[in-house]
């Protein structure tokens, strides 16, 4: 297929229409205690929400995103700009807001209303920067819950996540075993795989090397960008599969002729996307919560919950659970998602393992709608 018959690349991000709305939030029991230690005194949960809870409040679909994301997964009356999941939450779409009640939350931990590194501690009336404690996955499964509850929400229908939310989902069913009746993890991992740590721990250093980091002291009007900038394209070039950029991108050049200070300035269109995605990330994500939530997708590991995954998810009471991997995804191999599927199906839970062909890798569940659409629908009806 020629590069421009693709649809375009995106990634982990927050509509730029979002930025200036203030989110809902909902508050976390105070003191909220963390996974690895510590607390957390007034912190608050981010969510957006679609379609209408039912008298008995049993038709809720909770969902956790991924590293980046802002909980506006689609657009809404109080938000009518297009969310990062659009094509599949909706009316009559996979995800049927006419039948259920969808509530996304943005991670604890994250920029986009929650309380993390960039929030203020009311306790110092400064911003707890490297002060805030460490979190986990497991912390973010349980804010996502605790922040259900708040709205009078004791079981979901089904609780659903993609690639950090992935993960989380599994820690959701390990901690919260009768939480939900149906569990959805996405191209997500029982534990971190040494490639993804070290992938991760480079683009951590990108960060903390740049001088206007400031050891997380940083101005809000000078930002470590260049750190950011290295952080954000690492991350983007394993979102997709090398068949994928191949077919996207070629070698085709830079349109037009643009002056080149330098003889390593950029040639090809892949290096001017990359760069676009770079820039546009720096502006809308905070430096410090990057850290914190990526050094939380290192250390999670599902098998602290009782030696092993399977033995983590083993007083599971889910009804049934779908599982999805993508064939081509070289973050989040498809062999961790068939763990996950194992882990369920060796607790008794009906599993569904969902093995995807879809050439666009971890980011496949953005943008092959038509296969996620059919797996997510099936399951839910």
């Amino acid at each position: 297929m020629a590069p421009t018959q693709r649809p375009e690349m995106r990634a982990f991000e927050a509509p730029r229409e979002a930025e200036n709305l203030q989110p809902l939030t909902v508050p976390l029991p105070s003191p909220f205690a963390l996974y690895r230690g510590g607390q957390l005194h007034n912190a608050r949960i981010a969510y957006e929400s679609w379609g209408t809870l039912n008298a008995t409040r049993d038709n809720a679909i909770l969902l956790f995103t991924g590293l980046s994301p802002s909980a506006h997964a689609a657009a809404s009356e109080r938000n009518p700009s297009p969310g990062w999941w659009q094509k599949m939450i909706g009316p009559a779409l996979a995800i049927d807001t006419s039948r259920y009640f969808v509530m996304c939350v943005n991670s604890l931990g994250s920029c986009f209303g929650s309380t993390g590194p960039a929030s203020v501690d009311p306790a110092t009336g400064q911003r707890y920067r490297l002060e805030f404690p460490e979190i986990a996955v497991e912390d973010i499964a349980r804010a996502g819950y605790e922040a259900a509850r708040a709205l009078g929400i004791d079981k979901l229908h089904a609780v659903v996540g993609a690639s950090l939310g992935g993960m989380v989902v599994t820690a959701f069913a390990a901690l919260v075993p009768d939480g939900a009746r149906r569990v959805v993890s996405i191209s997500g991992s029982p534990a971190a795989s040494p490639f993804a740590i070290a992938l991760r721990s480079v683009q951590r250093e990108s960060i903390l090397r740049d001088p206007d980091w400031q050891g997380g002291n940083y101005s809000p009007e000078r930002p470590p960008r260049n750190g950011m900038r290295l952080a954000r394209k690492l991350g983007t070039i394993t979102y997709r599969s090398a068949t994928e950029w191949r077919q996207r991108f070629g070698r085709k050049p830079l349109e037009g002729n643009p002056l080149r200070a330098s003889p390593f300035a950029p040639r090809f269109a892949v290096e001017a996307y990359l760069e676009s995605q770079a820039e546009r990330f720096t502006r809308i994500f905070d430096p410090n919560c990057y850290l914190y939530l990526s050094r939380a997708m290192d250390r999670f590991d599902l098998s602290e919950h009782g030696g092993s995954a399977n033995a983590a998810l083993a007083s599971s009471r889910a009804e049934r659970a779908l599982v999805i991997g993508v064939e081509s995804d070289m973050l989040f191999p498809i062999h961790e998602q068939a763990a996950i599927a194992d882990a369920f199906k060796s607790a008794g839970v009906p599993t569904r393992f969902a093995r995807l062909p879809s050439l666009e890798g971890h980011d496949a569940f953005l943008v092959d709608i038509p296969r996620f659409d059919a797996e997510i629908r099936a399951f839910l009806s």
